[in-house]
């Protein structure tokens, strides 16, 4: 039997669906975290073509032009973690990836950006919009892939932030000074 050389990527995509990628030049401080340049991300629920749309909706959602995909795709897995866990949030999953396909000729992603955006407003307020919306709000923000890229220090435990910099905003690019506000008095008269 002859030897055959499988890379962990082969392997991934043998085992089932996966969403894969490469970090970006210009991914910075998300780089440093990263044991390597190529990400994957093994999907239970999901197809790789469902996967990848929902990874290009989530940008709509909250797009940010320098944040690499590895971190949109963290969003994708906790989408696929709900499908596999609730048959109902995988149909919903699915139907709306299936009616973003099927409103731009049969592939969204092949589509071009004013068709897709559009199809992204059709789709406001509906149980799928909200299901991914309300996902990767929390999943987006709640990573340190993302504090990393975005210069935030994140979460300072329970100690809390009163003396410890819970008006300290110069992790976002230009805070007014006033946004930042002032310590509370600690004293209760």
């Amino acid at each position: 039997m002859s030897d055959i050389a499988l890379s962990r990527r082969r392997f991934l995509a043998a085992s089932g669906s996966v969403l894969v990628g490469t970090l970006a030049a210009s991914s910075g401080a998300i780089a440093l975290l990263a044991p390597s340049r190529s990400w994957a991300v093994e999907l239970k629920s999901l197809s790789t073509h469902q996967s990848k749309t929902l990874l290009q909706f989530i940008r709509y959602l909250y797009p940010h032009d320098t944040l690499d995909d590895a971190v949109y795709a963290l969003v994708v897995k906790d989408l696929d973690d709900g499908a596999a866990a609730e048959p109902a949030t995988r149909k919903r999953l699915v139907e709306g990836v299936a009616h973003l396909d099927d409103a731009t000729d049969g592939n969204w992603l092949a589509a071009d950006d004013d068709a897709r955006f559009e199809q992204v407003k059709a789709l406001e307020g509906t149980p799928f919009f909200e299901n991914v919306r309300g996902t990767a709000v929390v999943s987006l923000y709640s990573n340190e892939l993302a504090y990393a890229h975005f210069g935030y220090p994140g979460p300072r435990g329970d100690s809390g932030y009163l003396y410890r910099g819970f008006n300290d905003l110069d992790w976002l690019p230009d805070p007014a000074d006033e946004a930042s506000g002032p310590i509370p008095n600690a004293k209760r008269s």
